[in-house]
């Protein structure tokens, strides 16, 4: 008989701080919000997001589920060895885990981290020269990108070394021939960062599938980059807005995921 990946929600039963079941619910509602946006691969990829008031744990998908099925009480409590600390019966991802547990160890202000395989995004960072400045949304990333030379699935931890390196001081990674990383000081950050990127990269496959793209000046780029935060809903946080819109979505379509 196979293996039974998913045992009876626990709901807030779940022995756990109120702020910890406050972020396992934000990163509940996020993990749904990709899915309704088509952002997941199968039961593969991942965001994690640091557990409140606790050195060096964090919270990440139940490896075998789809992110339609993960709610606030299956994510698993891991620490950045690895090491399971809530007793969930479910495995973790060890690609997920080299990536984001070596990010949450050595980048105190990485909150949360999300890596994704989106056709576009997957299609950018496999092209020669990666992301071009040739959209409104390309230019909020133009000198903030890192990019990592495919060497594989990101299992081994001598890697990790080098995924760091290649970010550098910046909060989103390339990884060529596979697909982005993306790092926010808080999920709604990282979120409406991820939502941006993935535009970017839809409407620049699309433009250069119908002819060659009109190349946008660094000079323009810079005055856009200045001028972004007067898009921001006043008195938000980055992504505070979106995501709380994105959440009330997601609450329309399906609220197991508060469970």
């Amino acid at each position: 008989m196979a293996t039974q990946l998913t045992p009876p929600a626990r709901g807030r039963n779940l022995d756990c701080s109120e702020a910890e079941w406050q972020a396992r619910q934000e990163l509940a509602a996020c993990y749904r919000i990709f899915d309704l946006l088509g952002w997941g691969e199968s039961i593969y990829n991942h965001i994690s997001a640091r557990v409140p008031d606790e050195d060096n744990a964090f919270l990440i998908n139940p490896f075998g589920l789809l992110y339609s099925e993960v709610c606030a009480s299956n994510l698993v409590k891991i620490d950045i060895d690895g090491n399971t600390l809530d007793g969930s019966p479910y495995p973790v991802n060890k690609a997920g885990f080299t990536q984001h547990g070596y990010f949450h160890r050595h980048l105190d202000w990485a909150h949360a981290i999300c890596h994704v395989h989106t056709t576009a995004s997957m299609a950018v960072c496999s092209l020669e020269g990666g992301l071009q400045p040739v959209n409104f949304y390309a230019c909020n990333f133009m000198g903030k990108l890192g990019y990592h030379d495919f060497e594989g699935i990101t299992v081994r931890d001598e890697e990790a070394d080098r995924l760091k390196a290649n970010l550098g001081n910046n909060r989103i990674l390339m990884l060529r021939n596979h697909g982005p990383v993306v790092l926010g000081r808080a999920v709604p950050e990282m979120f409406v960062q991820m939502w941006a990127l993935q535009r970017a990269c839809e409407i620049q496959v699309a433009t250069m599938g119908m002819g060659k793209a009109i190349q946008i000046s660094d000079d323009v780029v810079k005055v856009h980059q200045r001028d972004l935060v007067q898009g921001q809903v006043p008195g938000t946080q980055p992504g505070e807005a979106d995501f709380a819109a994105w959440t009330r979505r997601i609450d329309q379509v399906d609220r197991s995921w508060r469970d």
